[in-house]
């Protein structure tokens, strides 16, 4: 049965989209991403497809940074339905871990099916603490990479959310967003870990900066994203404009 929240976030885009599971479509459960080999047939693939983009060879695209990557975009794919759900709707799916189901695929957004889900009243506590911090530290463990990438990772993916939220909804929907994000990086595991910047205050458009990096630029020719804290403050604030400048 469909979840009206989750549909109305469904239609900013794929990153936002989670679909009634159908039996018989090849969903496997989600805790089958707290295996760390199945972890690792997810960064295979990342790495072929990456290897694919740049032309690149396996030894000069190194397993942690595929890892991160990887992780990233899973988070973005946990975190943006719920925030854009609670959002525009003012409802929260409580995304009980078992009630989800994926499917792997080559590239792109990973496919998220769920079946019928309760409502929370907590976006950390669903969002975070319980359906990615899990998953955050299969992929830990399995590479060795830092909390604070990883953890950073997340506060991008939510960040990113918000901004699609803001140039896509209306401005209810992206305080909405910008509140929830805001609260959950002012509690661990999230704290410290990044900023969000409102440049206008006549406009509801948040940005996030982030303090650190999720090690994409050790890529050759893979560069850095528009949060991370290696972009020089005025080329930052440059992008923040353009940005805005669209709204105008």
């Amino acid at each position: 049965m469909p979840n009206p929240a989750l549909e109305a976030a469904a239609q900013l885009g794929p990153y936002f989209a989670w679909e009634p599971r159908v039996a018989g479509d090849g969903w496997r459960p989600l805790a089958e991403l707290l295996d760390p080999a199945v972890v690792a047939e997810r960064v295979t693939a990342g790495q072929r497809v990456l290897m694919r983009m740049s032309g690149l060879g396996a030894d000069e695209i190194g397993e942690r940074v595929v890892a991160s990557t990887i992780f990233l975009g899973l988070a973005s794919r946990l975190v943006s339905p719920l925030l854009a759900a609670a959002a525009l709707t003012g409802e929260l799916p409580a995304a009980d871990p078992a009630r989800l189901w994926w499917r792997p695929v080559e590239g792109g957004p990973m496919p998220i099916a769920y079946d019928p889900l309760e409502t929370s009243t907590s976006f950390s506590r669903t969002a975070i603490d319980q359906l990615t911090a899990p998953i955050l530290e299969t992929f830990q463990a399995r590479y060795t990479l830092s909390p604070q990438v990883l953890w950073g990772n997340v506060a991008s993916a939510l960040g990113g959310a918000a901004g699609m939220i803001a140039d896509n909804a209306s401005a209810p929907a992206a305080e909405r967003a910008a509140a929830l994000v805001d609260a959950a990086l002012a509690r661990p595991p999230l704290l410290g870990r990044a900023t969000l910047t409102r440049p206008d205050p006549a406009r509801p458009r948040w940005f996030l900066t982030r303090r650190n990096c999720c090690l994409y630029y050790r890529i050759p020719g893979g560069g850095t994203c528009g949060d991370c804290v290696l972009v020089p403050d005025h080329e930052r604030r440059q992008h923040w404009q353009r940005v805005l400048s669209r709204f105008t």
